[in-house]
């Protein structure tokens, strides 16, 4: 991402910034997998509940982590790209890059408004209740829903592309841009 243009001449991400990395991908593979799983339970039954609970609060814990790692990232420069890696390679992985870090904040509000527009309150850890955004409305709440799910979607296709691009520098570059993510490759 090209938040910060000066990117580090460092080899590696530093702790904090890998920390984020696996952390909000952790968040976002449960978030998804929750989000398939209980929107396929018929009913509103106990469990439906909490699974949808749960799911909000990883929205909610993915955007709050997503800002401060967005600020980290503005202040801290990734490291260099190798320099044999052709231009377009570059683009596509600054790209990529971007777009991952858009949706991890709009996917989430996405989501929060869809509650908003269905009147479901959104109760952070079933503790702290988070203010509505906008009036419950039942034809905004099917085109939040629709648009949630179709950034979700995109997300996998990105994160697909994001995976496929570092297993190819690892097994068929093998130019190391893998282990600046995950230095005990190195």
């Amino acid at each position: 991402m090209a938040l910060n243009p000066s990117f580090g001449s460092r080899e590696s991400y530093t702790r904090t910034a890998i920390a984020f990395h696996w952390l909000i991908a952790l968040l976002i593979v449960c978030g998804f997998a929750l989000g398939w799983v209980m929107t396929d339970i018929p009913g509103f039954t106990p469990t439906k509940l909490r699974y949808f609970s749960w799911h909000k609060w990883i929205g909610v814990t993915v955007f709050a982590l997503a800002i401060v790692r967005i600020l980290w990232r503005a202040t801290h420069g990734a490291p260099a790209m190798p320099r044999r890696m052709p231009a377009w390679q570059r683009g596509v992985a600054h790209l990529v890059h971007l777009l991952l870090y858009v949706l991890m904040i709009v996917i989430p509000v996405s989501g929060y408004l869809y509650s908003s527009a269905a009147n479901v309150p959104v109760v952070y850890l079933g503790l702290i209740p988070l203010p509505r955004l906008i009036a419950p409305d039942p034809h905004l709440k099917e085109l939040l829903k629709n648009v949630h799910i179709a950034l979700n979607y995109t997300l996998l296709v990105l994160v697909a592309l994001h995976v496929a691009g570092a297993l190819k520098h690892q097994w068929l570059d093998r130019d190391g841009l893998l282990s600046r993510m995950l230095p005990f490759l190195k």
